[in-house]
């Protein structure tokens, strides 16, 4: 089977390649000339553990291949992915102009029957207007297919999630298109990956649905760690108490700064606006997002205690800028209004991150930008944990309080124990203990 996908972001870089993993014939398509030059020179745009290895593997093999020409891209295939971004609005609705481009090419080009997929994650009804757009542009009537395949890749382990996931969406409304996606997906009937096979409709509500739990599982479990602070308990033992429900489950009650990446904020916000055009309220998702903005207040305000709310002339290092850890996206991470604020307040910043620092500089050019932690460390008066790398759980402390002006550690995402940075010596404070 030959396939096209286009857009080559995050999303359509790791399907794309991960089918060719399956053994599927893949063309990635992006209107960037650039990058797709850099991808055919054995440049990755981004950070995923394991991603290089994997796309010289299948283009050594024949099986990857990256251009800018859809045209030929769409006559070869006979399933064709659409994976470009849906940026917020200002409304916080998704925007479609990026989805529209490419349905209105794929009409154009089609020269026989095919699967047009939504990869991007888009408002429920897309499948519709999609079908709507090919139909009206169409030089004469073709037969296609529209389907629903949302993504559920974590950033840091995307690879692993594709390959093994916990379930396959497909939305579709022909035997046809839902025979065409099982035998794409075929490779995963090995390892009884559950499918799930539904209308275009809820596939595309599955996908807001999903990302909506999880961050208002992150919400909340911020809101009980600031009641913790408060009342003396520890949010790390509520969290396990909570977690070995397996009606709740463990997963995302990690106390921190709050969600950020490409995902959760943009869906949450989607969603509450999609709700608000059908003329209804959705209260939870509109407060779990309330709550989000606010963590990232009262995670600065824990670094202001720590400077005696005087941050002019003061140096802050700040491990960690990726909104999470083995990614370099840090697209609306916590790091990036904490840091606006900090340098409003006037003050200095020493950043180290494993990966996202090129990122970072991009936004902040005006920071310092260290070689390791320790140097992040050297000469700060607060040294900030903003991201839970493992490489950060077991620097050595003595090296780094030696460096410091101050000895004082705020630890957004708990990843030391509050006694042992007591008894170090250490002016130490974290989240919800």
């Amino acid at each position: 089977m030959h396939i096209a996908v286009i857009g080559t972001g995050y999303v359509g870089l790791v399907t794309g390649t991960c089918f060719a993993e399956f053994g599927v014939t893949v063309t990635c398509v992006d209107n960037d000339a650039t990058k797709i030059e850099r991808l055919n020179n054995g440049i990755i745009p981004i950070y995923e553990p394991g991603l290089d290895s994997m796309v010289s593997r299948n283009v050594k093999a024949g099986r990857l291949s990256f251009t800018t020409d859809i045209e030929a891209a769409v006559k070869t295939a006979l399933v064709i992915f659409i994976a470009v971004g849906t940026p917020p609005k200002e409304d916080g609705s998704a925007n479609m102009q990026y989805v529209e481009q490419v349905a209105k090419e794929i009409a154009r080009t089609m020269d026989g029957y095919k699967v047009i997929v939504t990869k991007s994650t888009v408002p429920i009804g897309t499948g519709a207007w999609i079908t709507n757009i090919v139909k009206e542009h169409q030089a004469e009537p073709i037969a296609f297919d529209v389907v629903s395949n949302p993504e559920f890749l974590r950033e840091g382990a995307a690879i692993e999630d594709f390959m093994r996931p916990n379930r396959v969406v497909i939305g579709a409304n022909t035997s046809q298109a839902i025979a065409v996606m099982k035998d794409l997906y075929s490779p995963l009937y090995l390892i009884e990956t559950p499918f799930v096979i539904t209308n275009v409709e809820s596939a595309e509500m599955i996908k807001y649905a999903s990302n909506a739990f999880l961050a208002t599982k992150i919400s909340f479990i911020n809101e009980i760690a600031n009641l913790c602070e408060l009342v003396g308990a520890d949010v790390h033992h509520v969290a396990k108490g909570m977690g070995l429900d397996r009606r709740i489950g463990s997963k995302f009650l990690h106390p921190g700064p709050g969600y950020g990446g490409s995902c959760f904020p943009k869906d949450t916000q989607a969603l509450a606006e999609i709700a608000k055009k059908h003329g209804t309220q959705f209260q939870i998702v509109e407060t779990v997002v309330k709550v989000n903005k606010e963590q990232r207040e009262r995670c600065l305000q824990k670094i202001l205690m720590m400077l005696d709310q005087n941050v002019s002339g003061k140096i802050i290092g700040m491990l960690g800028v990726s909104f999470k850890p083995e990614t370099d996206d840090i697209r609306d991470a916590p790091a990036l209004d904490i840091v606006q604020r900090l340098l409003e307040l006037g003050g200095q910043v020493r950043v180290f991150d494993p990966v996202a620092m090129e990122n970072f500089q991009k936004v902040y050019p005006q920071l310092t930008y260290c070689a390791d932690p320790y140097q992040a460390a050297e000469g700060s008066d607060v040294l900030v944990f903003m991201t839970e790398w493992n490489q950060f759980r077991k620097l050595d402390l003595e090296r780094l309080k030696g460096g410091l002006r101050q000895k004082k550690v705020v630890d957004l995402r708990n990843i030391y124990e509050p006694a042992q940075m007591k008894n170090m010596g250490f002016d130490y404070i974290s989240v919800g203990r």
